[in-house]
């Protein structure tokens, strides 16, 4: 199943895409006599999404035939959601991108951040280029939504606590990490740095995880292109790794690293694609 977030109004609502078509959750509600949640996070944390899921894989096809209908072209996309409780991120993680580097990161501690989720933007939203920021570069990313709290997760059960996966696009101010290696968070946290959605995928949708290509997209050409098979930290392990930190709370994001990153400035626009998901678009902006 693919859940999206579109815009309604002064609100954003939940929706589930089906046959090139957006079905309301309010209207699935109303034909269905059911109380599924309205937003994206909403059904996250009331624990609704494996019910949801199993309707649609029973009766859903049958039923969204007389339920209406959002026209794609009509569709407003907004991010799944405006404010998870954490936001974070792998650095280094595909081995072309350490190579590239020159680096190699610890065997078994990722370098991670963190990021705020005043950074967040959706899907055709601007990203704005801070004054102080000389040279910004963008990087697409998968991320894993969790789907349930929980803590201590095993790598063998990870899958387990994962409500599906999104499309992110993750901002960098260069110049300024490259002043000194400890300003990585810094680098990350300006307004409009990090882009999610416009589609949770769930994973009964992935046939095969390792398969899937993740490409950096500049202004329509593909400039970087690599498969979760070549990460050097599982999403399983990545998802293990952080919940013996924290406990994980359902709407956390954790991206997963590039395959390569692009320097962006005004008039560009930057893409996250990933194989099977709708595409990440943003257009770039001087700050105003």
């Amino acid at each position: 199943m693919k859940l999206v977030s579109l815009k309604s109004g002064s609100e954003e609502r939940a929706a589930v895409e089906h046959a090139g078509q957006y079905f309301l959750m309010e209207e699935i509600n109303r034909a269905e006599g059911s109380a599924w949640g309205l937003t994206v996070m909403e059904i996250l944390q009331q624990g609704q999404l494996e019910q949801l899921i199993h309707w649609y894989r029973e009766r859903g096809d049958s039923k969204l035939a007389s339920i209406p209908s959002v026209q794609t072209e009509d569709a407003m996309p907004a991010p799944l959601f405006r404010q998870p409780r954490k936001i974070w991120g792998i650095g280094m993680n595909y081995v072309q991108k350490a190579i590239d580097l020159a680096a190699t990161p610890p065997e078994a501690e990722p370098i991670c951040f963190m990021k705020p989720d005043t950074s967040l933007i959706g899907p055709e939203e601007h990203i704005r280029i801070p004054a102080q920021a000389e040279h910004v570069t963008s990087e697409a990313e998968l991320a894993m939504i969790i789907g349930r709290t929980c803590k201590h997760v095993p790598e063998e059960r990870a899958h387990d606590v994962i409500a599906g996966f999104a499309a992110t696009l993750d901002m960098t101010s260069q110049d300024i990490h490259a002043r000194n290696p400890r300003f990585l968070q810094r680098s990350k946290v300006f307004d409009t740095f990090f882009s999610l959605g416009p589609q949770l995928v769930t994973p009964d949708e992935i046939s095969d995880l390792q398969s899937l290509a993740v490409e950096t997209v500049l202004n329509g050409e593909v400039v970087h292109s690599n498969t979760v098979a070549r990460m050097i930290y599982h999403p399983w392990f990545i998802v293990s790794y952080f919940s013996h930190m924290m406990t994980l709370y359902p709407g956390d994001v954790i991206m997963t690293g590039t395959p390569g990153s692009v320097r962006i400035q005004r008039g560009d626009t930057t893409e996250c694609r990933i194989s099977g998901f709708a595409p990440l678009r943003n257009p770039v902006a001087d700050d105003e």
